[in-house]
């Protein structure tokens, strides 16, 4: 525990003793009201009666204190209450994922794998794998196709610290025209780095999470669930090779931040100076803070670590609203604050009716001569505005503040979407708009 919260702890029942001694709160040996009540209780002591004046000092006195303490009592709560651990907000430098990729073949499709064309590469892959396996084909490589094979690509994360025989996930997709991946079972497939050294191997059954089914074609109907062109091999990839961060040599740790921010940036280092001494972390930039190993961690470079990542931080991020077109949602962040303005936004319906009249003639009285039907259509549109009013919103001091005067408006979350950005325009809304 950080000596931060050990500080507020201390304030806290020191808070609870005055609150206790004011009489604010009292103890249900002390409440007569809280007391077990009998039937045959004795009556209560005769007490002597304190003068008016000073009875009325005492009150005003305790209520003074114990409103002091109950306030003070708030804000550390609150306080308390913002405050995130630091492996919540950073990662160590060093410490991070590895990304691996392969190329594999599946097998034992139902007639659901690549088709001839679009899936040639499928025919050499499989033609390569019988070489090596000491099968030497010399027929045509188009009849070696049975839809029943798929190529796909895989990949896997290697995590840090990772040892060789410890398995990993491997997610399959399909590279050609597959159509399903279901049943089928993903042979030995090397998984390398960046670097083209094989850091794992990837064998096994594919779960796909859905089914396809039906016979399909101009007579039959398919019923397919989820996504069926990939996969995941539960603990299908083996580690091979391991991936050496040697952090036992090291004699300094960097703190990235995960959101950069100059203000997160030095309270991380005060949290850490906090706990292992003044002068022990450096913010060197909005998302680096490096902290110095101590002589009592040396050699303990874990420990140092743990005890660093369960630090109370209270991070601090800028004002900023994020808004997605696409679906219309809007998320305001906490410091979001709006000027005095006023607001008027209108809705345009166009409408446009087609009906289709049909035009029969009646027959002729002499002649043998019909006449024509014919088919003439009506249009009809029609054109409607909103009537909207002018909202004036007040200067907002909270985030509710300016969720009810968004709200205010009545408008659907799409129309949120132009409100805000006229809004930026205008200079009224003290936060970054991002579009996404």
């Amino acid at each position: 525990m950080s000596t931060q919260r050990k500080e507020q702890q201390q304030l806290i029942i020191q808070c609870f003793r005055l609150m206790l001694a004011s009489g604010v709160v009292r103890t249900a040996d002390l409440d007569p009201e809280s007391l077990p009540r009998h039937w045959s209780s004795p009556l209560p002591t005769p007490q002597r009666k304190q003068p008016e004046r000073q009875q009325a000092g005492t009150w005003f006195r305790r209520a003074f204190v114990g409103m002091a303490a109950f306030l003070m009592l708030s804000l550390l709560t609150a306080s308390w209450a913002e405050a995130v651990r630091v492996k919540d907000v950073a990662t160590i430098e060093g410490v991070r994922e590895n990304q691996l990729i392969g190329y594999g073949l599946v097998v034992g499709l139902d007639r659901t794998g690549d088709q001839v064309i679009g899936g040639q590469f499928t025919i050499q892959a499989m033609m390569s794998m019988l070489n090596k396996m000491g099968i030497n084909l010399v027929i045509d490589p188009i009849q070696l196709l049975t839809r029943n094979i798929a190529s796909v690509m895989v990949t896997a994360k290697l995590p840090p610290f990772v040892k060789p025989g410890m398995t990993l996930d491997a997610v399959v997709s399909s590279m050609a025209n597959a159509k399903s991946l279901q049943g089928g079972t993903l042979l030995l497939t090397p998984l390398k780095a960046p670097n083209q050294q094989v850091f794992a191997v990837a064998q096994g059954p594919v779960s796909i999470g859905g089914f396809l089914g039906g016979v399909g074609g101009a007579g039959g109907a398919t019923v397919t669930k989820n996504h069926q062109a990939a996969g995941v091999v539960p603990a299908g990839a083996i580690v091979e090779k391991e991936l050496v961060v040697d952090i036992d040599s090291w004699d300094s740790v960097s703190v990235l931040l995960r959101h950069p921010d100059f203000t997160t940036a030095i309270r991380t280092a005060e949290a850490i100076d906090g706990t292992f001494g003044k002068g022990t972390a450096v913010p060197v930039n909005a998302g680096l803070v490096k902290a110095a190993l101590p002589t009592t961690f040396q050699g303990r470079v874990v420990e140092y670590i743990a005890t660093m990542e369960g630090l109370d931080v209270t991070v601090d991020v800028a004002a900023k609203v994020v808004v997605n077109e696409r679906t219309g949602t809007v998320v305001l962040g906490e410091h979001v604050r709006l000027s005095t303005c006023a607001i008027s936004h209108g809705n345009l319906t166009i409408s446009v009716k087609n009906t289709l009249n049909v035009s029969q003639p009646p027959a002729p009285i002499i002649g043998s001569t019909m006449g024509q039907t014919t088919v003439t259509p009506d249009v009809q549109t029609e054109v409607k505005e909103q009537e909207s009013r002018l909202v004036v919103v007040d200067q907002t001091v909270t985030l509710g503040d300016v969720v009810r005067a968004l709200n205010a408006v009545g408008v659907t979350p799409r129309d949120l979407v132009a409100i805000l950005s006229a809004l930026r325009a205008a200079g009224a809304l003290q936060a970054n708009l991002e579009i996404v």
